[in-house]
């Protein structure tokens, strides 16, 4: 694996998310002043537990939000130093901002290769370059090329999460939200599909804004990293000084420096979050 940029946050930003508040419903605080930004080209993960607010962050981004009833009610959201938190979503495919969803989402019903088809609708293109485009993403998904007839439905949960992110790819996006790319994977498939991110980051320069709860492997392949607990972000940094930060290694990857802990002193240990402080 390419060693990482300590300081990726150099890099001018291609994403910018400034203090924003989300409500649903007009009753429910969900973010309270949520602060992040993407440099372009890099990988940036956003941490933290179930419900921590991390797939609500990038809906926030995506405007898919309004869909389930929330509304970013303060701050701003700027793509390509464009303010876009009124676009809809697919303006913001357009612009080459795409976002694969938890869950997968694929059609179960068509191929694996018409799942990968109705990623280029927002691209006037010609027949040709169609195939050159899909010939891209087989040459990253081998596996897609060699199921591209199979239904996607009775494909395993790792080809399907393949498929979701060759489908976002052939919109031929600046920038992949991808949201919790791990959940009911094994970790061979796991460590796959990061090493094929890792890829279209390096050779392709998209960048990725990541949400995650697995922090071992966020770390491992990110530049960057925020944590969030409770709607908002309480540890930010490089990725390798997160990994080696003590904190972290205690709440989030279940080692302190005495070794592992086990989780009936994980609930003494969050007593004394000094960033909570």
């Amino acid at each position: 694996m390419q060693q990482k940029n300590n300081l990726p946050m150099t890099a001018p930003s291609i994403l910018s998310v400034n203090n924003i508040e989300v409500i649903y419903d007009h009753v429910i605080l969900v973010l309270k002043g949520v602060s992040l930004s993407v440099p372009r080209g890099k990988i940036v993960a956003l941490m933290g537990a179930n419900g921590a607010g991390k797939s609500t962050t990038l809906k926030s981004i995506s405007t898919l939000l309004r869909g389930e009833r929330g509304d970013v009610t303060k701050g701003s959201i700027e793509f390509n130093s464009e303010r876009i938190d009124q676009l809809t979503p697919n303006e913001l495919v357009k612009r080459g901002l795409s976002q694969v969803m938890e869950g997968r989402h694929c059609f179960g019903h068509l191929t694996i290769e018409e799942n990968l088809l109705t990623g280029a609708y927002t691209r006037k293109i010609g027949r040709t370059e169609l195939k050159n485009e899909l010939e891209r993403v087989y040459h990253y998904f081998p596996r897609l090329k060699q199921r591209r007839s199979s239904m996607a439905g009775y494909t395993s949960g790792g080809e399907q999460q393949m498929c979701a992110i060759g489908r976002a790819l052939m919109a031929k996006p600046s920038m992949i939200l991808l949201d919790e790319p791990s959940m009911g994977l094994a970790p061979q498939i796991v460590e796959e599909i990061f090493g094929i991110v890792q890829d279209l980051n390096q050779n392709e320069q998209v960048s990725f804004l990541l949400a995650e709860q697995n922090t071992t492997i966020a770390l491992k392949y990110a530049d960057f990293g925020y944590i969030l607990e409770n709607g908002r972000v309480v540890m930010e940094g490089a990725a390798s000084e997160l990994a080696a930060n003590e904190d972290v290694k205690e709440f989030y990857l279940g080692m302190s420096s005495a070794g592992r802990t086990s989780f009936r002193d994980m609930k003494f240990y969050r007593r004394r979050k000094r960033w909570l402080a």
